[in-house]
């Protein structure tokens, strides 16, 4: 165990509480070890009717994986052995046995939408700013990213894949990723009620005490539905760049710059996964499919470039190579998915 998850309970309430406040809680290996130690313990502790995960600190719930870890020990090995052990948390969270609740309050992003998004009940507030950054150091969409996203409505789940630019809490719950908006203020009300839940309680007892906590919001991504829809349609990087182009909307001109930011191998290969999303029968096989893939993150340059901009020498100024779009062939997409990797299930 690590002193960076607090393990304990709270009435009937089992409780995970990442202790990383420093790094935004950012997960290492022994804390996603901690995290499936605690999911194992109290799915059969008779006295837990609930599994609540929170962060501790003010700047949010978890900010993703710790990718300098990665990025110094990835190419040995032990970037599998990580990802393994992230994947599979992330299903057994998606088919826990009591009701898991995820308070995404602050930042929640990457391996934070992990340990959220597939969860029963997922909360979110006025300080909640998602996002699955991965594009843009080099990476895609993981930790179940291409299921959830691929299965959000319309093509908000391949905007903001693509993108990875961060979104509101109300936009969470608009593309699938979480349940109920429930102001920050009130959580620790609506921990007590949890709290005080009988040990019996089910599924319905427990979404009911935090609906009386819930209020509704309008998702600012609602405005450009149709603007996200047109151009998000297409199974090519170089169609939604030139559907943008065309739009020529404030939002398609701020899109494209986001794009223009991310890793072009990195673009090709998310889409690829995403579309694949589409047509999978479960979260376990995309799982696979992103572990299938992170070898070949691994293995390259690019995704070492991207974390060397981003946290190493913070410059924010990756190197792509390839540094377009046109540069990414078909050859050098499909060697992301040649690697067929161990079993994770």
């Amino acid at each position: 165990m690590t002193d960076d998850v607090l393990i304990g309970t709270t009435g009937s309430l089992g409780r995970i509480r990442l202790n990383r406040p420093k790094a935004i809680n950012a997960l290492t290996l022994p804390m996603i070890q901690a995290i499936q130690t605690a999911l194992t313990e109290y799915e059969t502790a008779p006295g837990i009717a609930a599994v609540l995960i929170s962060g501790e600190g003010e700047r949010g719930l978890c900010a993703g994986g710790d990718i300098r870890a990665l990025y110094d020990h990835g190419r040995s090995g032990f970037g599998a052995e990580f990802f393994r052990a992230e994947y599979r948390v992330n299903a057994h969270i998606a088919a826990y046995e009591k009701p898991y609740i995820a308070i995404m309050d602050g930042i929640t992003m990457g391996g934070g939408v992990g340990i959220s998004s597939h969860g029963a009940i997922r909360i979110v507030t006025e300080r909640t700013k998602l996002a699955m950054p991965e594009t843009g150091i080099g990476f895609f969409p993981d930790v179940g990213g291409t299921w959830l996203l691929a299965h959000a409505p319309g093509e908000i789940g391949t905007c903001l894949g693509l993108t990875g630019e961060g979104f509101s809490g109300a936009d969470a719950i608009y593309a699938g990723l979480a349940d109920h908006y429930v102001e920050s203020a009130k959580l620790p009300a609506l921990i007590e009620k949890l709290s005080a839940l009988p040990a019996t309680a089910d599924i319905a007892s427990v979404r009911s005490a935090v609906q009386g906590f819930s209020i509704e919001v309008t998702p600012p991504l609602a405005a450009h539905r149709t603007d996200i829809d047109t151009a998000f349609a297409f199974d090519t990087v170089e169609e939604i760049v030139a559907a943008l182009e065309a739009a020529g909307t404030e939002f398609a001109k701020k899109t494209l710059g986001d794009l223009a930011r991310k890793s072009p191998t990195s673009l090709k290969v998310a889409l690829r996964l995403l579309r694949a999303g589409r047509t999978s029968k479960s979260l376990e096989e995309c799982l696979q499919r992103e572990f299938d893939a992170s070898h070949a993150v691994l293995g390259s340059d690019e995704f070492y470039e991207g974390v060397r901009a981003a946290v190493v020498d913070k410059d924010r100024n990756p190197k792509w190579n390839p540094a377009t779009l046109e540069e990414v062939t078909p050859a050098l997409v499909e060697s992301y998915f040649r690697h067929a990797a161990d079993n994770l299930f």
